[in-house]
């Protein structure tokens, strides 16, 4: 067994989830478990480099996981060729451009979502990537979650009949930042930042009902702005022009219709922050991050309608949990440990950056639909020239 080194320049991971996820139980977890297991026995040790503009925050992160390098000259990093893969979770606004400054230094692409802020540009370094044929990958981490998961294979085991109708909802109350902290930074709630619900959510919807129910072909959606005044991190007030909430109704393909509320201005009353519920004529599924229930045909009770006495059913006590007993490791490094193999083996992976270009295009007619009033027909992306 030999071991393999692999340099990666990790842009952006001083925010929280850049740390949380990729950098602590990502690419530290497989470190210290030794690296990546490849095909031929071989070790894939992987060696980050932190990439950023704040030279203490840096500092802080590499001294608290025990990374070795760190530095605030994006330039150097790429122009090194000990690394061989570009990795970033930074802002939106900045992303397209990054990816496509590292496809030209030579490097492999892996990347947070959206791809870019708008689907031209998106298609723009998916095409750039796709010319240079270098291994490029985007994240889509709630495919990775144990509740999708288990909705998926509910679908491919044939569990739902017929697929009818699907249901997301999705959302929490995030603080203004004068009654109390936020928890998303103010980036996320500026247009000219590249903020709002719709560009981020539906990235994820996309991938979610493509690849977990059935591909999208068409939407109708209207946005709003719930909290226009906000607090940033700094403690200064902002004008929050962003959308925060986000309603949509969505036709898949063989006419399933998915209804998808996305909000940063609700209170939760449901088994998660995130729950899909799916029907189908044999039966139905709710999943949340972790958990999924189900109701078969022969399960579904019959409620009699009467508005002039009390509900005498307790309807969650009807579902049963499925899969309860199986044990999943972190969806962030399990997509991580895919994505390396496919670069050092040419394994399979499908979630490239045609696959982003297709989240960015749903973000794209969700907006349009909300600005014409109108349903937007989504077809494939069209790559450019």
């Amino acid at each position: 067994m030999a071991e393999q080194r692999l340099g990666i320049i990790m842009h952006g991971v001083t925010g929280r989830m850049g740390t949380n996820q990729h950098l602590a139980r990502s690419i530290v977890a497989l470190r210290n478990q030794g690296g990546v297991l490849l095909g031929n026995g071989d070790r894939l040790v992987l060696d980050p480099i932190l990439v950023g503009r704040n030279e203490e925050k840096l500092r802080t992160l590499a001294q608290d996981y025990g990374v070795a390098r760190w530095t605030t000259d994006l330039g150097a990093a790429l122009a090194d060729p000990r690394d061989k893969l570009f990795f970033d979770a930074g802002t939106t606004q900045m992303r397209a451009g990054l990816i496509e400054r590292a496809i030209l230094a030579g490097k492999n692409i892996y990347t947070e979502k959206p791809v870019a802020g708008n689907v031209n540009d998106a298609l723009k370094v998916a095409t750039l990537a796709k010319k240079a044929g270098i291994a490029n990958g985007v994240v889509q981490d709630k495919l990775f979650l144990p509740g999708l998961i288990k909705l998926k294979r509910l679908r491919d085991e044939g569990f739902f009949g017929r697929l009818l109708a699907v249901r997301i909802d999705f959302g929490y109350w995030v603080f203004d930042g004068f009654e109390a902290t936020a928890q998303r930074p103010a980036w996320n709630y500026q247009l000219d930042q590249g903020g709002g619900i719709i560009l981020d959510m539906f990235c994820h919807w996309r991938y979610v009902l493509d690849h977990t129910i059935a591909p999208v072909t068409g939407v109708c959606c209207i946005g709003r702005n719930h909290i226009p005044q906000r607090c940033s991190e700094e403690g200064e007030s902002y004008r929050a022009d962003a959308d925060d909430g986000a309603f949509a109704m969505l036709e898949l393909e063989g006419k399933v219709i998915a209804q998808v509320a996305s909000s940063w201005a609700t209170r939760v009353r449901r088994d998660d922050l995130v729950t899909v519920h799916v029907d189908g004529t044999a039966g139905s599924a709710v999943a949340g991050l972790q958990r999924c229930w189900v109701q078969s045909g022969e399960e579904t009770p019959r409620p009699v309608w009467n508005p002039d006495e009390p509900q005498s059913m307790a309807f969650p006590d009807q579902w049963r949990e499925v899969y309860g007993s199986e044990s999943f490791d972190n969806g962030f490094m399990s997509q991580w440990i895919l994505f390396l193999r496919h670069l050092c083996e040419g394994t399979p992976y499908i979630y490239d950056l045609m696959e982003g270009v297709k989240g960015v295009q749903l973000a794209d007619a969700a907006l349009k639909s909300w600005r014409a009033r109108r349903w937007i027909e989504i077809g494939a992306p069209v790559e450019v020239a």
